[in-house]
């Protein structure tokens, strides 16, 4: 009989904040295809001729900031999620990431050497993209093609509107929002505009109007609209008022047309109308990192004080939080029981 196993996949960290790991990790990651898509010789010269020369320094600053004695921030978090997961489930459990190690390939060997030929892949992006979702599935399936033909491995997709991750980010959310807010900020790791529109297969999507509809083709495909909803699915919980709710993205890179508003531009213009007590979450992410200990909590902070804030309460990321363990189970447990009906 086959033997099953989990593997759960996070973006990634360098393996240290010395310049030159910061360095190597962001040449793997700002390289890929599906992060920017330009032609290679252009992503080469933007990426290993311009940004390579100047960010890593500025990048192993910014990672000394949030590092652990344990490690990156990032890789401590999800390893507490394998141990507790592995707690629940009586399969192996085991990690990778898209970006350094432990890498996807070093995931699944890992299980393969416990005899697993079956495998549960978990990306741990609530949210579609092309630069989460779908470079982590076209990875794990080259390296099944290249390296591990006999194996088998069924995907977890984009949980961003199941009700047991809503219920799950609403609880997180609510014993954590001081009663003084004025203003609850979703902040969502920002994407090209051009990427909502390349990775729709059906060809129907138009920002301007669709996102909001109940119902559209590009749905399944849409980060923006997938942004919104699961904005909407947690409020309702929440029993927010929509006038008290914000959304922005963060995080943008370049001179290109990135999905709108914007986080840092939210940050320095909500004083001004009135917003002094401010709240931040931001679920694209379901581990803190550097996007969200550093640019939002640190970074963000500063920017909404010095434009007039009074108040700033980043809310952390569900992390290793014993509900959102369940959840991952149960998405799991989903998944494996697939492999007997195929």
């Amino acid at each position: 009989m086959a033997k099953k196993g989990i593997l759960l996949i996070n973006l990634g960290s360098p393996r240290s904040t010395a310049v030159e790991d910061v360095k190597e990790y962001l040449d793997e990651f700002l390289m890929d295809e599906k992060v920017i898509d330009y032609r290679w010789i252009f992503r080469a010269l933007l990426v290993q001729g311009i940004i390579l020369k100047t960010r890593p320094a500025k990048s192993a600053e910014a990672y000394k900031t949030v590092w652990t004695d344990e490690g990156s921030p990032l890789i401590v978090i999800t390893k507490k999620v394998q141990k507790k997961l592995q707690n629940r489930v009586d399969v192996p459990v085991e990690i990778g990431m898209r970006y350094a190690e432990p890498s996807i390939e070093t995931g699944i060997r890992n299980l393969v050497e416990k005899g697993v030929t079956e495998i549960v892949l978990f990306p741990l992006y609530p949210q579609y993209a092309m630069s989460t979702t779908e470079t982590v599935i076209e990875k794990a399936e080259e390296i099944r093609k290249k390296k591990f033909p006999g194996v088998r491995i069924n995907y977890v997709q984009p949980f961003y509107n199941r009700d047991l991750y809503t219920d799950c980010l609403a609880e997180s959310i609510r014993e954590k929002l001081p009663e003084s807010f004025e203003a609850l900020l979703f902040s969502y790791h920002g994407v090209p505009e051009r990427h909502i529109y390349k990775t729709d297969p059906t060809k129907t999507c138009n920002m301007n109007d669709c996102c909001s509809k109940d119902s559209h083709p590009s749905h399944a495909f849409c980060y923006r609209h997938q942004c919104f909803n699961a904005t909407d699915n947690v409020i309702r919980k929440l029993g927010l008022p929509k006038n008290k709710v914000i959304v922005s993205f963060q995080s943008r890179l370049g001179k290109d047309k990135w999905i709108e508003p914007y986080t840092d531009h939210t940050l320095e213009t909500i004083p001004g109308k009135g917003i002094k007590n401010l709240a931040v979450v931001c679920p694209a992410f379901v581990s803190d990192c550097l996007e969200t200990l550093e640019e939002i909590s640190v970074e963000g902070k500063e920017q909404f004080l010095e434009a007039g804030g009074e108040n700033f309460t980043y809310i952390p990321c569900l992390n290793d939080e014993d509900r959102w363990i369940e959840v991952i189970r149960i998405l799991c447990e989903e998944q494996l029981q697939q492999f007997y009906l195929i």
